[in-house]
């Protein structure tokens, strides 16, 4: 192995064949190959799709076992050939398998990080934001004095999106429950708040604040079928998840008529669909963050060996912002 006077061996976690939680167990890392980074990591963060792995129902679940985790930050100790990250470098890294003290990794997905984003910050950055900006910016085409209304706003991705439409200009209209989740969302940059947990009658609040142009929906179910019927001529509706545990029923008549555009958007699917747009983005997000323009929430920090309490502490949606592991 490269590296120096690294040990041998590093811990990690790992999903057995039928574990419904990981495991700490320790492995070998080799000489980082082509193309590829050896990183000491010192934060990872958890996101919806880890839970869904734990469950076996992701769609781009590893074999098992695997190490979990899909993001993280750490410092490049070792570079293979072909890359440009000298070891020293700080990145952000999205790829499997960020749950361990070390790991191997793509020099493609690991991104430098500013001097002014901490490990913990970034650990959490990629996904989170590179979802929303994505979705915000190449899927809907967000425009300045538009309004936004975004649903779970005080979630991992719902608050960038808070945070992203606010930078863009748009009017962000935040929708989650109680007061302290709200007030997150304001200090986000939302405008408007709306209390899912007394409002009656989403649709008409939303109406009442003079309708919708775009809608970022991670939740699905009910909410994000009312907020579809907020959504003005020329709207565009952002699916992004279904935290709420189901698809909305959208009234595609009505999308038809009032000229409506369903868009998805799964971040990672951009690895193998366009990965520069991806890469171009996730630049653009650091420069961002450089500038002091985007402000990274983390909502809670646990150790590597309480991994399964950041799960279920991401599982309950007790969480404000990202659930972040230390390593």
């Amino acid at each position: 192995m490269t590296g120096g006077n690294m040990p041998e061996y590093w811990k990690v976690t790992r999903l057995s064949e039928k574990a419904v939680s990981p495991a700490m167990g320790e492995r070998v890392l080799e000489s980082p190959g082509m193309g590829e980074v050896l990183v000491r990591m010192h934060a990872a963060a958890l996101n919806f799709a880890d839970i869904l792995m734990l469950q076996g129902t992701y769609q781009d679940t590893p074999t098992r076992p695997f190490v979990p985790g899909l993001e993280g930050a750490g410092v490049v100790m070792a570079a293979g050939p072909g890359t440009d990250l000298p070891p020293g470098t700080r990145v952000a890294v999205h790829a499997q398998g960020t749950m361990a003290e070390a790991g191997i990794f793509p020099a493609s997905r690991c991104i430098p990080i500013p001097d002014n984003l901490g490990f913990q910050e970034a650990a959490g950055f990629s996904i989170a934001y590179g979802t929303s900006h994505l979705a915000l910016t190449h899927r809907a085409s967000l425009q300045r004095a538009e309004t936004l209304a975004v649903l779970g706003a005080a979630g991992g991705v719902g608050l960038t999106a808070v945070e992203i439409g606010a930078a863009l200009g748009a009017r962000v209209i935040a929708i989650a429950r109680g007061a302290e989740r709200l007030q997150a969302a304001r200090d986000a940059g939302a405008t408007e708040l709306i209390d899912s947990a007394t409002c009656p009658d989403l649709r008409a609040a939303l109406r009442d604040l003079g309708g919708v142009d775009v809608v970022y929906d991670p939740v699905g179910d009910a909410p994000g079928a009312a907020a579809f019927g907020a959504l003005k001529p020329g709207g565009r509706f952002l699916v992004i998840g279904f935290a709420g545990g189901q698809p909305p029923a959208l009234p595609l008549n009505h999308a038809l008529v009032k000229n409506i555009s369903i868009l998805g958007l799964y971040w990672g699917g951009y690895e193998k669909l366009a990965p520069e747009i991806l890469r171009t983005s996730l630049v653009e997000l650091m420069e961002l963050a450089r500038q002091g323009r985007l402000r990274p929430h983390v909502g809670a920090t646990l150790p590597l060996e309480r991994l399964p309490e950041a799960y279920e502490l991401l599982a309950s949606r007790r969480a404000i912002g990202k659930v972040v592991v230390t390593m």
